[in-house]
């Protein structure tokens, strides 16, 4: 049993669980679901396109968004694309749902934007088409650096909220990179807030034990 999580989850590809109409492991989760945005942590938000389209419009703005990480691959600009410029601040990323696609280098960009919309007490949506593999990736890999959770911790805490996620093999194999880098990150730099502690204290205690003549 995953300790963050209320259910036992088994990673990997669940094509097969998520076209069921209701999983004997998440009984709360319906097929329908899928085509509507679930909350991951409170102001993070993670769904499909349609959850985006101009006729959700209401919905977006009853629920409070103000900000929209819209992910999509260049053949897909034509109907996946920022709907609502004049309501929503958009990050809109280009990124195939292939397994050598390099998303790496959008975790970073992405967790600045969302950091600045939660800091501002703003809400934030991440789409991409289905919201079950790009987007998730990315959520993903936000909650891994803010819970400092490892990667199978993390997909099983926002799986346990939008149950269809199901990453390709190659963003799961970089998540796993990612936990060591975002760790040695963070490693590095309580080292160097610790060293920096210590020089203080030191100039502080010189201070105090020098003499001045009168």
């Amino acid at each position: 049993m995953d300790s963050n999580a209320n259910k036992e989850i088994t990673l990997g590809s669940d094509e097969d669980e998520c076209n069921v109409t209701e999983s004997s492991d998440f009984p709360f989760w319906l097929y329908p679901m899928r085509r509507d945005m679930q909350e991951i942590i409170p102001g993070l938000f993670l769904g499909p396109y349609a959850s985006a389209m101009k006729s959700k419009l209401e919905d977006l703005l009853k629920a409070g968004i103000t900000h929209i990480i819209c992910i999509r691959q260049s053949i897909e600009a034509k109907f996946i694309r920022p709907n609502f410029p004049q309501h929503f601040q958009y990050l809109v990323l280009e990124v195939a749902d292939c397994p050598t696609e390099n998303i790496i280098k959008h975790f970073k960009p992405t967790k600045e934007f969302i950091d600045d919309c939660l800091d501002n007490r703003g809400r934030v949506l991440v789409h991409g088409n289905g919201g079950i593999s790009r987007s998730a990736a990315v959520v993903i890999a936000y909650v891994m650096v803010k819970g400092t959770m490892s990667y199978r911790e993390a997909f099983a805490y926002v799986r346990n909220k939008r149950f269809c996620i199901s990453l390709n093999e190659g963003f799961s194999q970089q998540l796993l990179e990612y936990e060591h880098i975002y760790r040695a990150e963070l490693l590095f730099a309580c080292q160097t807030s610790a060293q920096s502690g210590k020089r203080k204290r030191f100039d502080l205690e010189m201070d105090s034990e020098q003499t001045f003549p009168k």
